[in-house]
Order: structure tokens, then C-alpha cells, then sequence
């Protein structure tokens, strides 16, 4: 059944796996994209003004060009870039979660859906051994000036 799936714990690391190599995809080829995302799990540093946060839907669309693309970096399992909102152009670093990332968009098309539950509401267990290694190759590869690193074929 499709809910036991997108509730599973290996269903959303394929999903957020296949979000981080996306991303770094988008990157590589300078490809500027937006995000739908669900506001809950984001965070802003600096924290926004009640009257900015106030305005964000529970899905939110932030579209990654210019300075904002620019600033842009994957850290562990979380999408980092700044950018201004307001009309006063408040400036702030927003943190999106992966998974809580529901579309990638790319010319006003979806070139990506996640239908995985965010991770906090399945944490994962018994992560086997050879989870480990791949869990420390997708922490390298998230930063992409280290796809250099990687043997091409």
C-alpha cells in the first residue's frame, strides 16, 4: 500500500538521496530551480518578523536565482541559502530540511516530487553497517565542490 511506503524510514532516505544528487545536478549545470516546501520545518536565521512569517502558506515556493542561488549549499541533510523577503529585503539564511522539500521546479515544470513523510516523524533505526559508510559518502558528496573527488569511469 503507497501510505506504508512514504512512511517508511528506507523509502525516505531513497527520496532524500535522490533530492540531494537533484539539487547538486542544479547546481553543477548553474540551473536556477524553486523549491515547494512545507514552512514548518524551515527556519530562518535571523528569525523573520512576525508580519513576514505571518504571510508564508504551510507550502511555500522560494525560487533559487541570482544571489540567492549563488549562496546556496547543501550541509548534512539540509538545504542553506540566503535571501531578503519584504519589502524592506530583510535578509536571513533559510534552512529547509530535505525531506520537507515537496517539489523541485524548474521552468514553471515539477522535475521532481517527494511523496516521503519528513524525517522526524519516522526516525530511523537499526541503521546496518553498510548504511554508515553511504550516510559518510552522502555527507561528502553534499558539498558540491566535492564531486571533484569522485573517480570518473
Amino acid at each position: 500500500m503507497l501510505f506504508d511506503i512514504i512512511k517508511s524510514s528506507s523509502f525516505a532516505r531513497l527520496m532524500e538521496n535522490h533530492i540531494r544528487e537533484m539539487l547538486i545536478y542544479l547546481f553543477e549545470n548553474d540551473q536556477n530551480f524553486g523549491i515547494l516546501c512545507k514552512i514548518e520545518h524551515v527556519t530562518f536565521d535571523p528569525p523573520l518578523p512576525k508580519h513576514l512569517n505571518d504571510e508564508f502558506r504551510s507550502m511555500t515556493l522560494f525560487f533559487l536565482a541570482g544571489y540567492t542561488f549563488e549562496s546556496a549549499r547543501i550541509e548534512n541533510d539540509t538545504l542553506i541559502f540566503e535571501a531578503g523577503f519584504g519589502q524592506e529585503n530583510i535578509g536571513s539564511f533559510v534552512s529547509v530540511p530535505l525531506l520537507s522539500i515537496v517539489q523541485i521546479i524548474v521552468d514553471d515544470t515539477p522535475a521532481f516530487v517527494n511523496l516521503a513523510l519528513p524525517q522526524e516523524q519516522h526516525p530511523i533505526v537499526n541503521i546496518e553497517k553498510h548504511e554508515g559508510v553511504q550516510n559518510s559518502m552522502s555527507a561528502l558528496l553534499s558539498n558540491p565542490e566535492n564531486q571533484k573527488f569522485l573517480k570518473k569511469k
